[in-house]
């Protein structure tokens, strides 16, 4: 908590789309606006960033010069917030004007963008945080929890698979994350979430990953195909014919500044040159033996995961459901199941906000450093990359058929090894 003499944070956002705007704009400054001061905004797309700032509700100048921002506001926080691929440049330029950054994950694309920003900020002695909020959802602490009590023995292995509906898979196909140059793929730009998932609940690194990997409901499967959502022939009979104009918050954020740079929320999942693939699976191996069978899908009827560790003494298992057919409930059913002995559940409310509360709990932790973490919820540059390299060496492994050691992509620079 702020003290009467301790100053505010003085944050600089980048990145004014949906995240930035909402997450790390009207939410922050809601939970937190006595603790933080929103000292600018920068987006290449002025008319977008203009109504960012009027959507936060703040009058922190605008600026589409990232540079000259720095310059102008010297922030003590720089929070990154745009395309994937382009993370890794605005951390290093913000450690080196001397400011700390939290980075939306995945925190880069590439093997050589995690390099760079980990030798800028042992070079620079900033600190890099990467935005893992799933780590801070109630139902996680509990799993971590339970894992580090020792209830079921040393692990063996874990069955984690994760599931995204026709709706919020699908977006990923109409925006920017449709091609593996911006996104890295779904590899990197969704499952860094569950790879950062995986190394903080094992407590260890990945070894060797053997991935498969397919487009099998969008891009060129599509029956047709237009160019948007917006005037498409084809929209009375799309299953996923979006409406932009029904959101009044994309529209604003997005249809009248698609002018300035020609970037459209809605375009068509059927276009014919999507990279990316929307249904895969891992094989992964840790160092200390424990194996993994992963999986994602991007087009079910349901909305959620499926995740269960097996122990030498026993198993956990939780189905967590986002969005289901037959409901939601309003609890997170966790079982904990001994080989011998009596059987658990534990029951875990849901909570309003973000990821189930982990958005606001994130937010308290990264502006609070004195705040205990003893479950090590904080993640910082190296678990950012650990989780990138994971999907780094499955998208590999993936086009190839090979498997992958995941220490190839380690080897690229020597400050991945080091601890935090």
């Amino acid at each position: 908590m702020l003290t009467d003499t301790q100053p505010a944070n003085r944050v600089a956002l980048v990145g004014t789309g949906h995240r930035g705007t909402g997450m790390w704009g009207q939410d922050l400054l809601a939970r937190l606006g006595g603790e933080v001061d929103l000292v600018g905004l920068c987006d290449l797309n002025t008319l977008r960033a203009h109504r960012s700032q009027r959507a936060i509700g703040t009058n922190a100048p605008v600026f589409q010069d990232f540079g000259e921002m720095l310059r102008s506001t010297r922030p003590d926080t720089v929070m990154v917030c745009t395309r994937d691929d382009t993370h890794d440049a605005l951390v290093v330029q913000a450690l080196e004007a001397g400011s700390d950054v939290i980075t939306e994950k995945p925190m880069a694309t590439t093997a050589e963008k995690c390099r760079r920003i980990l030798e800028a900020e042992a070079r620079t002695g900033r600190k890099v945080h990467v935005a893992f909020n799933y780590r801070h959802a109630p139902f996680a602490a509990k799993l971590k929890e339970l894992l580090l009590s020792g209830v079921i023995g040393e692990l063996t292995s874990v069955d984690f698979h994760w599931y995204l509906d026709t709706r919020h898979g699908a977006d990923y196909f109409r925006r920017w994350h449709a091609y593996a140059e911006n996104s890295g793929s779904l590899f990197v730009h969704k499952a860094t979430h569950h790879f950062d998932l995986l190394n903080w609940y094992i407590a260890d690194d990945p070894e060797e990953v053997f991935a498969n990997g397919s487009l099998r409901h969008y891009g060129r499967n599509g029956p047709f195909r237009g160019e948007r959502c917006r005037g498409c022939e084809h929209a009375g009979e799309c299953n996923f014919y979006l409406d932009i104009s029904a959101d009044p918050w994309l529209e604003m954020l997005y249809e009248d500044p698609s002018r300035e740079d020609g970037y459209v929320r809605d375009a068509c999942v059927f276009r014919e040159d999507i990279d990316i693939y929307d249904t895969m699976s891992v094989a992964m191996r840790y160092r200390n033996g424990v194996q993994v069978a992963y999986s994602l899908n991007a087009c079910m009827p349901m909305e959620g995961h499926h995740l269960a560790f097996n122990g030498r003494r026993g198993r956990i298992e939780m189905r967590h459901h986002e969005k289901f057919p037959f409901g939601v409930p309003e609890q997170d059913e966790i079982l904990v199941m001994p080989n011998f002995g009596k059987a658990e559940r534990i029951l875990i409310p849901r909570e309003k906000g973000g990821h189930f509360g982990g958005d606001r709990r994130l937010q308290a932790m990264l502006f609070d450093p004195s705040m205990p973490d003893p479950l090590h919820q904080r993640a910082g540059a190296r678990a950012g990359a650990m989780s990138v390299l994971c999907g780094v060496a499955s998208l590999e492994s993936a086009r190839t058929g090979r498997a992958v050691p995941v220490a190839e992509q380690l080897e690229q620079s020597a400050a991945l090894v080091a601890a935090d």
